[in-house]
């Protein structure tokens, strides 16, 4: 049972969930999720392994579209608009919400082609010059450039784990979402690379919606502004995350929180 509350109320959210279920055959994954999640800032999903936070995240791309047993029903809108319509192109919706994952996942081409292969295939640049602009734009603001400019023409699996990440992070740049997801975008990383990505998380909330999934409290705390508590596939508690972590509602956030359970 969910006893979601919010301090501040938040008008013109820019992802907004309502009575969303996802079930896997007949399993059910997570049930009557609801949430305003603001634009230009980090809101971070929390709870125990299993407990539906990232099944709520590929609900925001229609990731889960690509499971054949995945049944998504209630609503998705961003900026007001329902990405579940038939109307709307998995494809296009993906350029407008990127996903970076778990474990680094740069294509086995060169650092400059992970980055141009988004703008190529939707048609962002009308020529050589304009996708190096856009490439040397996406790792400027990926905190990359000053690392790999001498050597664009490198595969992108040449580089370390947090550099990976880094330049994963360039190509969902390089397509000018509006949504960023990452599901523990640092749980295969190190302290440092985790400090550079949680460093650059603060820098892209300017200019994005960022969502992550994080097992780690201490990261939830430090990146986000708004966090959402989840438990066996039920929303427990949403709010800004200084009220999240020190004055819960519920108690199974205390619990978790502190370290009872999770």
């Amino acid at each position: 049972m969910s006893t979601v509350y919010h301090d501040t109320q938040i008008e013109n959210a820019k992802v907004a969930l309502d009575a969303v279920g996802v079930t896997y055959g007949s399993k059910t994954a997570v049930s009557g999720v609801s949430l305003r999640i603001p634009d230009r800032s980090v809101t971070a999903f929390i709870g125990p392994s299993g407990c539906g936070k990232s099944t709520v995240l590929r609900t925001i791309n229609r990731m889960n579209d690509t499971i054949d047993i995945a049944r998504v029903s209630g609503s998705v809108k961003i900026d007001g608009e329902e990405i579940n319509s038939k109307s709307v192109d998995p494809v296009v919706l993906r350029a407008r919400v990127g996903m970076v994952f778990q474990k680094p996942n740069p294509f086995p081409k060169s650092i400059y082609d992970n980055i141009a292969y988004g703008p190529r295939i939707h048609g962002l640049a009308s020529g050589k010059s304009e996708l190096d602009a856009i490439v040397e734009t996406s790792l400027k603001k990926a905190g990359l450039w000053n690392e790999v400019a001498d050597r664009l023409d490198q595969p992108g699996t040449s580089l370390s784990g947090g550099q990976q990440q880094r330049l994963v992070i360039a190509r969902a740049i390089a397509v000018s979402p509006e949504v960023i997801l990452m599901d523990e975008p640092c749980s295969a990383l190190d302290p440092i690379a985790t400090a550079k990505i949680e460093e650059l998380i603060d820098e892209l909330r300017e200019n994005y919606c960022i969502i992550i999934v994080t097992h780690s409290m201490a990261q939830a705390a430090r990146v986000s502004q708004m966090t959402a508590f989840f438990h066996l596939g039920d929303l427990v508690e949403y709010g800004p995350t200084e009220a999240i972590f020190t004055n819960p509602r519920d108690q199974r956030t205390q619990d978790y929180i502190t370290g009872r359970f999770g």
